[in-house]
């Protein structure tokens, strides 16, 4: 799918059908939200970067929107669009909820991650706060450019490890690595398999 619209995605996510278990009692349930934006340019995905907190193993680093899942929380969707509204001031009950990926766990920290798409058609605007230190859209072509895949040195845990990555065209941003490049991979395979 080249230029997908939310329709298309909506399709392509159904037919995958993201995992939806509990996690091991091990793991810390967590959700994020992935937020599509469909304009006459085509589909943007919204990334945040984190702002930067001592003890926070996510210091800095790029991702969507999205924390622990709480015990107040209905479950991970409801989670995901607490911290969205929390993080950027945007309440996800006016966008189209399109799908969920398959959850991943962390590699390096005992977490499950749940994330959920969600469609949005006209501006959306964003207030980043505390926790975020800048909200900005990239397009999917740009997610999807080979030569932005890199093999990059990041800063995890007060060490340094070689991990796959992708430079964003936005000059001053770390590379987009670990949980969040994962969960843009699963997605964008997912739509390269809808192609045809």
């Amino acid at each position: 799918m080249t230029n997908p619209t939310l329709d298309e995605i909506e399709r392509t996510l159904k037919d995958a059908g993201g995992e939806n278990r509990q996690p091991a009692p091990a793991y810390t349930p967590a959700a994020v939200a992935l937020i599509l934006r469909r304009d006459a340019s085509g589909v943007s995905v919204l990334f945040i970067e984190r702002s930067p907190h001592h003890g926070d193993p996510w210091s800095g680093d790029l991702g969507f929107p999205g924390g622990k899942v709480e015990a107040g929380d209905a479950g991970p969707r409801a989670a995901a669009e607490r911290e969205t509204r929390e993080e950027l001031g945007v309440d996800l009950a006016s966008a189209r909820l399109l799908g969920r990926l398959a959850d991943i766990e962390g590699a390096h920290l005992p977490i499950r991650v749940s994330c959920f798409v969600y469609g949005v058609t006209g501006a959306l605007s964003l207030h980043p706060g505390g926790e975020v230190r800048d909200a900005f859209w990239i397009s999917l072509e740009a997610l999807r450019d080979p030569a932005r895949h890199v093999t990059a040195p990041v800063r995890f845990g007060g060490e340094i490890f070689e991990r796959p990555a992708i430079i964003l065209p936005v000059p001053g941003k770390p590379v987009l690595w670990g949980i969040t490049y994962r969960l843009v991979m699963q997605f964008l395979a997912l739509l390269g398999k809808a192609r045809g």
